[in-house]
């Protein structure tokens, strides 16, 4: 709960651009060294979400098994994901001109809606979640802290029934491998 609350206190866009979607997750990551001046794209240009989608054998077969599955009940078709579901119609020009990225552009699975200097958030929409991944960073006394938030608003009666099926698999398996490869190849980077 102390996580949460710090989390909150930090001034991100996300505060107020997802005012009305519940935060599903956060973890956050501890990074040594790094040196001066890291910013968040020094820390994403380390890992492509393929990277973090293959980073242990577990993790690679849950993500295999969620997208044939995906496949075969047609939930992540394109009619899911019309552009007035997008939440990149919420960005003011403030925003657009901050963002480095377009927004809008693909990143692996997801749509960037912003990335700001230490700030990113990016949206999947299918027939099971409206998802946001949030990436957050910033300086400590002896590296960086990187927040990870994943935000879910509900598309169907689905997603509370979805989103309880995978959260084992979530908490258990999936975010403590992609979170150990992220460290193992920041300090591979920047020890």
């Amino acid at each position: 709960m102390e996580m949460n609350v710090e989390f909150r206190q930090k001034p991100l866009r996300v505060h107020t651009f997802l005012a009305d979607v519940p935060l599903h997750d956060l973890w956050v990551i501890h990074l040594p060294g790094g040196g001066e001046g890291r910013t968040l794209a020094d820390f994403q240009q380390l890992l492509a979400f393929g990277d973090l989608e293959r980073a242990n054998p577990v993790v690679a077969g849950l993500f295999k098994l969620r997208w044939t599955l995906g496949k075969l009940f047609g939930w992540d078709a394109k009619k899911h994901d019309s552009p007035a579901n997008s939440y990149v119609h919420r960005l003011t020009g403030d925003d657009r001109q901050r963002s480095r990225v377009e927004p809008g552009s693909a990143d692996g699975p997801f749509r960037l809606l912003y990335r700001f200097e230490n700030e990113s958030l990016g949206e999947i929409v299918n027939a099971t979640v409206h998802a946001f991944a949030l990436t957050a960073m910033e300086r400590t006394a002896d590296g960086y802290r990187v927040y990870l938030g994943v935000y879910v608003k509900n598309v169907s009666p689905l997603t509370p029934f979805y989103m309880a099926l995978i959260d084992p698999f979530r908490k258990l398996f999936i975010y403590p491998a992609i979170i150990r490869k992220m460290e193992r190849t920041w300090a591979r980077a920047y020890a």
